[in-house]
């Protein structure tokens, strides 16, 4: 995304709490201002109490001094808050809006992005556009105020010592030219290792039982280290360009004030000075000294903060998933029709499906099998439209699939798959999810019932209210998938999709489990892919798939009687040794 883009677009997010900009606009005025007058006070402070001995100036310059302070304090205060207020509010909203385009991004962004990359972005990189957005404004404006006012200070005072000292200004931006350009490539190169450290240290957390029991330790320990060391290298890179920019802009100034300070001692550069003058104009000279540092630090967070607003945005305006449908459905009947199916990943040239034709009556079972990598799963995979085939048909009630709501195409669908995804909630909060949140505990109970899940969910201390832990950690693999069933039947969608629903288990938890499906099955229409042949054998039609084609389909008997593919992967399965 350009660069002239970003920062407006960012700025966007600020702009929409305009209440609490003014108040911040009000105290950061009102801050640059007492600034100001404190310097100016210097002057009527030597000349008029210590040189003149002006009994007024005695009395009252201590009271313009304590207000001054207590005014000063008083829009601090209300610059500091409100823009606080903001920064905290437009963190709210990136990442809402982040956390939102999640839900709404098509199953293939994930496919080509870690969990670990696009997570940095909600938590990392928000972080870094909250400085860019509100702190790099605050320091902006209230330091550009303050040097607005102490220059008109030293105009005022003396303009030609103040015309020559603000010679230094042109050299000074290039400097900041030149960094800004370098804080940017280094910020993003941050950024980038940020996001590679999330995802090898979420994989290796994922993972760690495979690390352990292979001896994965060291090659993980130095994949990290090579990531953290860039890391490392491109901080030190950005803290070292900071760290030189500052003190070699300081030094140009400092050149100004000597000059100031020798034309001063020596009565020329338009006119004898007073000591007043002297010490405000000295004043206002050193006072921009903080301000002008500020400002050229200040660069260093608002490149970081367009570097990683970029990223954010370029997530924000990817292509979410297509739901151009206007047909509505309440309850499908379970007719499914593909035709001529074609479908490819991305933007690579292979089809993945190849002339897919197979047609499934309301009710029914069909089993879809092959060796694995035959498209089984991507098959299925396209009825709920997480992906968009590219050529062919499925039709659902004569109806073409894309002509349905996503919405209303999906609460059709129930989903029991092999990985079964458990949320770190109760086990009620789990069965009914969603859509289903608002069923009630005697409803929940007797979908546990149906799943054969029930007497393990009593058994434990808290019951259905036992929290089961990240992915349902707490839980064993049955059931896990037990809890899946019993979620699937609360549900009561008309077409199921069972995808290897208990390939991981063992025979005597894939016995148990079989009964909670065939409750499950019942009266619906049930697309099936299976490893183990014998749990489909009794199903409508079984759907042979090798190498992305059709090949096969029929019963088991007549299948077995065609001596193809079924018959061969039935031999394989079923093969006893010799």
């Amino acid at each position: 995304m350009p660069i002239g883009e970003i920062y407006p677009r960012l700025l966007r997010y600020t702009w929409t709490h305009k209440r609490w900009l003014g108040l911040a606009a009000v105290g950061m005025a009102g801050y640059a201002a007492t600034d100001t007058a404190l310097i100016y006070i210097l002057k009527p402070l030597l000349d008029g109490s210590i040189v003149d001995r002006d009994p007024w100036m005695i009395r009252w310059i201590p009271a313009f001094m304590l207000a001054l302070f207590l005014f000063r304090g008083v829009f601090g205060f209300a610059s500091s808050y409100g823009m606080s207020w903001v920064s905290n509010r437009v963190i709210y909203e990136v990442r809402s809006d982040i956390f939102a385009q999640f839900l709404r991004l098509p199953s293939s962004f994930f496919d080509a992005n870690s969990t670990g990359k696009t997570t940095a972005k909600l938590t990392y990189y928000t972080g870094q556009i909250s400085g860019a957005a509100t702190s790099a404004i605050t320091i902006m404006v209230q330091d550009s105020l303050r040097i607005v006012g102490f220059t008109f200070l030293m105009f005022w005072i003396n303009w030609s010592l103040a015309l020559i000292t603000l010679l230094v200004g042109p050299i000074i931006a290039v400097i900041v030219s030149y960094v800004s350009k370098r804080f940017r490539r280094y910020s993003v190169s941050i950024q980038q290792s940020i996001s590679d450290i999330t995802h090898i240290s979420e994989e290796v957390l994922t993972g760690q039982r495979v690390v352990k029991v292979f001896g994965g330790e060291e090659h993980e320990r130095r994949g990290f280290d090579r990531i953290n060391e860039r890391n490392r290298r491109m901080s030190m890179r950005k803290a070292t360009t900071s760290a030189a920019s500052v003190p070699i802009i300081q030094m140009i100034a400092a050149f100004a004030v000597a000059f100031v300070v020798a034309v001063a001692v020596r009565d020329t550069g338009g006119g004898i000075m007073s000591p007043g003058d002297l010490a405000a104009f000295f004043g206002a000279m050193m006072a921009m000294m903080g301000p002008i540092k500020r400002l050229t630090s200040v660069n260093a967070t608002i490149q970081s903060g367009m570097a990683a607003a970029g990223a954010i945005f370029e997530l924000i305006d990817e292509p979410v998933e297509l739901d151009r449908g206007t047909r509505t459905i309440d309850r499908a009947q379970g007719r499914i029709r593909a035709q001529g199916l074609y479908f490819r990943y991305g933007d690579t040239d292979e089809d993945v499906l190849r002339n897919i034709d197979f047609e499934v009556e309301p009710g029914q079972t069909v089993a879809f099998v092959g060796r694995s990598g035959s498209g089984k799963s991507t098959l299925l995979s396209l009825l709920p439209r997480f992906y968009d085939y590219q050529q062919g048909s499925i039709h659902l009630d004569g109806h073409e699939l894309r002509e349905y709501r996503l919405a209303d195409l999906r609460s059709q669908i129930s989903l029991v798959d092999q990985n079964v995804v458990l949320f770190n909630d109760t086990i009620a909060g789990n069965i009914a999810y969603g859509v289903l949140g608002g069923a009630d505990r005697k409803t929940i109970e007797d979908a546990a019932q149906r799943a054969y899940a029930a007497d393990f969910i009593e058994a434990l201390p808290d019951g259905y209210d036992t929290r089961v832990g990240q992915n349902g950690i707490m839980l064993s693999g049955g059931q896990r998938q037990r809890i899946a069933i019993a979620r699937a039947l609360l549900k009561d969608a008309p077409i199921l999709i069972l995808d290897e629903a208990t390939s991981a288990l063992d025979t005597e938890s894939e016995r148990a489990i079989q009964q909670g499906l065939d409750n499950l099955m019942r009266n619906r229409t049930t697309l099936v892919i299976a490893h183990r042949l014998s749990t489909i054998q009794d199903a409508d039609r079984i759907v042979v798939l090798h190498d992305g084609e059709l090949v096969e389909q029929g019963t088991h008997a007549q299948l077995m009687a065609k001596d193809g593919h079924y018959r061969g992967l039935h031999d394989i399965q079923f093969a006893r040794p010799g």
